[in-house]
Order: structure tokens, then C-alpha cells, then sequence
């Protein structure tokens, strides 16, 4: 017997329709997009399905909903590359944005004044300093990420609060020369609340990444911890992966099955 054909709810066809639209380019970046009552007469659809595809849209970060003004349409997301690192300043001008950013805080700590676990994770002794940086980086004049950072002071004295408010990578790459190797990260999805949240200018309880990471030098010389907060439909992630393989397969073991690996 053969399977009937299943039709995609009409919201489903709406999103599609509407995406096609923002993306095509018939739409500007930054202008306002269609109203519920245009999509309606339009579409054919009714308020309802208008409203939620919207809300499908804007929760993919292709639309923004500015209360009291309407629905606009988003640029490019931000690439987050899981593969290497790269500078915000980069990635903003690779998606046709202007990136800039602003310094909250910046400070030289001695460790002794580091409370938590920092001091150890970036192997600093009791007498070593650390620079504190908080750092707001926007994208068009649109805050996207929220980062808090500590930085091993003797791989890179006299670094300054004007050095912080541009790409970090460039001033450790091109004035200091630091072998920078690698970087160990975990990411999770958190909600926005709080101070964090009106930086972010997002509502209290929205979803973001929290993004905590170590990075080293060459020989795992650590140089800097952070966590940083992510506007969530400011970014989405880049990655390729390799073949199917399982968690045994992956660790060169094989279940013992009277036959051999499968």
C-alpha cells in the first residue's frame, strides 16, 4: 500500500514563502518588513498564520520586532566558526557590517584580588597581574555579544584600554608576536537576564550562547579566560562534520559481538 503525501501546514508554507522574501534581496536590509494585514491579503492566509510565521522569522533572526514600530528585516547572521579563530572585527566585515566596540571596563588585577577559579585556570602565581576587560561589541551600532575577559598581564605588558577597544588578536598577533595555538571551549545555551540582558538591549529571559574559553600559546602556556554572552539570533554556527562513526569506533574499540566490528 502505497504512503499518501503529507501537505506542510500552512504556516510552514507561509515561512517558506516569507524567507524566499527576505533573502532575495527584495527586501533591504534594515527596512521595514510586510505587516500581518499585508501578508494576509497577500498570502490569503489568515491574522493567525500571519502572526506566527512572523514570529517563526524573527525567532530565526531574519526579522527584528521593535515594539511600537513594526517588523524589520535582519542582515546576515554572524558566522561562528567552531573550526579556528577569528576575530569579531573580522567576522562583522565579512557579513557586510560595521563592527565597533565599547570598553566597559579595564584594569590591571593582581591575582591575590581574582577570587574565583581564573588564577588557576591561567596557572598564574601570587605575584603575577592580570588585565580585567569588559568589552561590548556591536554590529552596525547593534550590540551582539558580551564578553568578559582575563589576559596573563607578562605575555603582553602595556597593553591598554584604547588596544581593547579594537581587535585583540591583532594587537597579540602583530605588536606582541604571541604564538597563540589554540583554544579549548564549551558552549551552552543560556537565557539573557538582568544588567546582561539591557546591554544586550534584548528582553530579560531571552535566549543567547554563553561561550567559556581558555587560550594558549605554544607548549599550553595559558593567556586568557573568558565568558562571553552571544545575542542567540545574532550568530548561527559554521561546521563540517566527518563520517558516521560511534563513540567505540571513534575510541579504535569494537563491540565484541561473535563476528567483529560492523
Amino acid at each position: 500500500m502505497g504512503s499518501a503525501l503529507v501537505k506542510e501546514p500552512m504556516y510552514q508554507q507561509l515561512n517558506g514563502h516569507l524567507r524566499v522574501l527576505v533573502t532575495s534581496g527584495e527586501c533591504a536590509v534594515g527596512s521595514k518588513f510586510l505587516t500581518e494585514r499585508q501578508i494576509c491579503e497577500r498570502y490569503g492566509v489568515s491574522r493567525a498564520t500571519a502572526n506566527k510565521a512572523l514570529s517563526n522569522l524573527v525567532s530565526e533572526g531574519l526579522l527584528e520586532f521593535r515594539k511600537g514600530v513594526g517588523t524589520f528585516v535582519q542582515g546576515q547572521a554572524l558566522d561562528y566558526n567552531l573550526r579556528a579563530l577569528v576575530s569579531f572585527t573580522d567576522k562583522a566585515i565579512s557579513a557586510g557590517k560595521q563592527p565597533s566596540t565599547q570598553v566597559l571596563q579595564f584594569a590591571s588585577v593582581a591575582v591575590k584580588d581574582v577570587l574565583d577559579e581564573v588564577p588557576d585556570i591561567l596557572e598564574a602565581r601570587a605575584g603575577d597581574s592580570l588585565f580585567y576587560m569588559e568589552r561590548l561589541r556591536l554590529a552596525d551600532s547593534r550590540p551582539v555579544i558580551l564578553e568578559r575577559r582575563y589576559v596573563v598581564a607578562k605575555y603582553c605588558p602595556g597593553l591598554t584600554e584604547t588596544d581593547a577597544a579594537g581587535s585583540i588578536y591583532a594587537v597579540w598577533l602583530q605588536r606582541y608576536q604571541l604564538p597563540i595555538e589554540f583554544a579549548d571551549e564549551s558552549i551552552r545555551a543560556v537565557n539573557i537576564r538582568g544588567s546582561d540582558a539591557r546591554a544586550l538591549q534584548v528582553r530579560d529571559g531571552e535566549a543567547g550562547m554563553l561561550v567559556t574559553s581558555v587560550g594558549y600559546l605554544t607548549v599550553r602556556r595559558p593567556l586568557w579566560y573568558e565568558r562571553t554572552l552571544y545575542r542567540g539570533a545574532a550568530y548561527e554556527f559554521q561546521n563540517r562534520l566527518t563520517g558516521i562513526q560511534s563513540e567505540s569506533i571513534a575510541a579504535g574499540k569494537f563491540l565484541d559481538i561473535g563476528e567483529g566490528p560492523i
